[in-house]
């Protein structure tokens, strides 16, 4: 999910493990834990020049199961030696920081798996990307009651039972929710094969996930022979079943056999894309995961301006297609109340 979302649960991880202990500090080394998975945005440029392999390193490695173990006896282990001087010198054990950054790191990923973007979990034994699709990456009805819980805590000491009570309250709350969000899935997922039986459409497979800052407002996405099927539903639209249904070509300008490097980005969209050729070195990329935005037509907010380079593919800076995001998200509104 969005970073702020991450830094709230590792710092209430941190807060569980270690706050009795070291108070708001724990706070602070828990939020450090669960910033440093998302850190990959940057060691990626480390590693590589091609922008298509810095996007595709990020919730790989650094968001695995095996990162969160490594990260926990090595960054534990370094935290301990820092913070075990002085006055503070046996006030913790190494014990606890390896506990406190294993929870920090490994919800991280976690977290992640529930948003459309998808994590490598098992990376590098499996490049599978789990992507459950019941939340948005950024959803402010999860994420604003935690941090008004975790920022309550913060101003009663470490020993008290409130500091104890509103940390539970902000773990309780964020999970109801992400129940909520689970079963509001497979029922939305329910209303999207039954709209597609009624349009007698006849598909391989199909997605739905919600659309930016809400669980309402629904996209769905089916595939077939030769296109792909689109369609909205809101839960407050007067009939339970997707509309606005929009036909997108199988566009192929180049396939995987031309590129590996477009091998890698359908890959990346699990195959819910097109690509269309601009001139003779330079293509549009659309990821269709995700809604489209209504412009002169329907266009993907996920476009990526793919060029050759060197007998590869590389792309420009990306940039959501939004040129008026306070348009973009009234629009937003409007549909979510439904029709």
């Amino acid at each position: 999910m969005d970073s702020l979302t991450q830094i709230i649960l590792g710092a209430a991880c941190g807060e569980a493990v270690l706050g009795k202990k070291i108070g708001n500090k724990a706070l602070l080394f828990g939020a450090i834990g669960g910033t440093i998975p998302d850190l990959d945005v940057f060691i990626g440029r480390l590693f590589y020049s091609n922008e298509i392999d810095i996007m595709l390193f990020h919730r790989g490695f650094m968001h695995s199961i095996l990162f969160s173990i490594f990260g926990t006896f090595l960054i534990g282990w370094f935290v301990f030696k820092l913070y075990n001087k002085g006055k503070r010198l046996n006030t913790t054990t190494l014990k606890d920081w390896r506990l406190l950054f294993f929870c920090s790191l490994f919800t991280h990923p976690i977290l992640d798996c529930f948003t459309p973007y998808g994590t490598q979990l098992f990376a590098p034994f499996s490049n599978y990307r789990v992507a459950f699709n019941n939340i948005a990456v950024a959803d402010p009805l999860y994420t604003l009651p935690f941090l008004i819980c975790v920022i309550v805590l913060l101003f009663y000491k470490r020993t008290t039972v409130k500091r104890k009570k509103w940390l539970t309250y902000g773990i309780t709350i964020s999970s109801i929710y992400m129940l909520f969000t689970i079963g509001n899935k497979l029922y939305i997922d329910s209303i999207f094969k039954k709209s597609l039986a009624e349009k007698n459409i006849e598909y391989s497979r199909y997605s739905s996930q919600p659309s930016i800052f809400n669980t309402i407002l629904w996209y769905g996405i089916a595939e077939t022979d030769t296109t792909y099927q689109v369609a909205y539903y809101s839960l407050f639209d007067t009939s339970n079943r997707f509309s606005e249904w929009k036909t997108l070509p199988k566009n192929r300008s180049i396939t995987k056999n031309n590129f590996k490097d477009l091998k890698d980005l359908a890959w990346f969209s699990n195959d819910y894309f097109s690509v269309v050729r601009k001139n003779e070195n330079e293509f549009l990329y659309n990821d269709l995961r995700y809604p489209l935005i209504k412009k002169k037509g329907y266009e993907s907010v996920f476009s990526l301006q793919l060029f050759e380079e060197n007998n590869r593919l590389n792309m420009k800076p990306f940039k959501p297609k939004v040129d008026d995001f306070g348009n973009a998200m009234a629009v937003l509104w409007e549909r979510l109340k439904g029709i």
